[in-house]
């Protein structure tokens, strides 16, 4: 009785012991992993204030908007600052409008042709839309884009080539059909990048090879392809269960972002991403192709632009018209 009665003893120790060394385990494993999460907080906090840029908002707007809670809408600009290239008046390479709406979470994304003929503000005439960033920055670009389109752009997102690369990488990748073949320039205008055929998982640095190039197709059909690739980036960020991926976006964007968007507004933004991908509708402006004046421009099809601005204005639920500026 003795022998069983130690037997049971030294079991039960066992399993207590086995339950002390799980329980230790499954602590630790919290701990490591809030741990790292404060960690990943503290750093998502500290880039989002490195990228931030204090802006009043659109002089569009009567009252002040919050994003998740007002229909909002976004200004990406896509920027080449390489070395190459650097420049502080550097053209934009990339323009798309992002509206969003509340009630349903759904997005409607406009790319705008980079030689689109538009009236700048800043200058006061007619030119490339891709020059007014050259022309004023970001405000310039802002105040062409919404002097376009007779809606307010609440926000804006500035990016460089290393930021898309570095996001795209720290994603995995992004799932893209590719729809030719071709030798392409590299972050670096070398003739690096090989692109084939296919829908493919693609690295960064092919991603943004199929987002640049022009030659291939038209500014309309680049367009078109940067908001494929757009949406990919959205699809996979939202369906990205590793936390330690986020950590690696965050480290992608660093210093390669400017945004007046504050840390609380982009913690606000992720809802549109909490249940899946958001309903993403795109769009372009329509046009035609002119040179005769000897430069190339995109001339907008004015009707096309009016049914545009209306189908945005509607998104956002703008209730009365702002008016184009004179």
């Amino acid at each position: 009785m003795k022998r069983k009665e130690y037997r049971k003893r030294k079991h039960a120790s066992k399993k207590k012991t086995i339950y002390k060394i799980i329980g230790m385990l499954t602590v630790t494993v919290l701990l490591l992993a809030g741990s790292y999460t404060v960690h990943l907080y503290k750093k998502a906090q500290h880039a989002a204030d490195n990228a931030y840029h204090a802006r009043d908002g659109s002089a569009l707007r009567e009252e002040k908007i919050e994003p998740y809670k007002d229909n909002v809408s976004i200004l990406f600009i896509g920027v080449d600052d390489s070395e190459s290239r650097n420049d502080s008046n550097s053209r934009s390479d990339a323009l798309m409008l992002a509206t969003l709406n509340n009630d349903d979470k759904s997005i409607k994304l406009l790319s705008i042709p980079r030689d689109s003929l538009v009236y700048i503000p800043e200058v006061g005439y007619q030119d490339k839309i891709t020059h007014a960033h050259a022309f004023g920055g970001v405000d310039a670009s802002i105040e062409t884009v919404e002097e376009l389109l007779d809606i307010p752009v609440d926000y804006f997102v500035k990016m460089n080539f290393n930021a898309f690369i570095d996001v795209v990488d720290a994603l995995g990748g992004i799932t893209v059909d590719v729809p030719y073949e071709r030798i392409e320039l590299d972050e670096n205008d070398k003739k690096t990048i090989h692109l084939k055929p296919g829908l493919q998982n693609l690295d960064g640095r092919h991603a943004l090879a199929l987002a640049r190039t022009r030659k291939a197709d038209s500014d309309i059909e680049r367009g078109k392809r940067q908001q494929v690739i757009l949406k990919s980036m959205i699809e996979k960020a939202g369906s990205v269960s590793s936390v330690g991926k986020y950590g690696e976006v965050i480290d992608a964007l660093g210093n390669n972002m400017t945004t007046d968007l504050s840390f609380d507004d982009m913690k606000a933004m992720i809802a549109y991403l909490n249940n899946g991908s958001p309903l993403i509708e795109t769009y372009t402006l329509q046009g035609y192709d002119d040179s005769s004046t000897g430069v190339y421009y995109w001339r907008i099809d004015e009707e096309n632009l009016q049914s545009l601005s209306s189908d945005l204005r509607s998104h956002l639920e703008l209730e009365t018209p702002l008016g184009m500026s004179e």
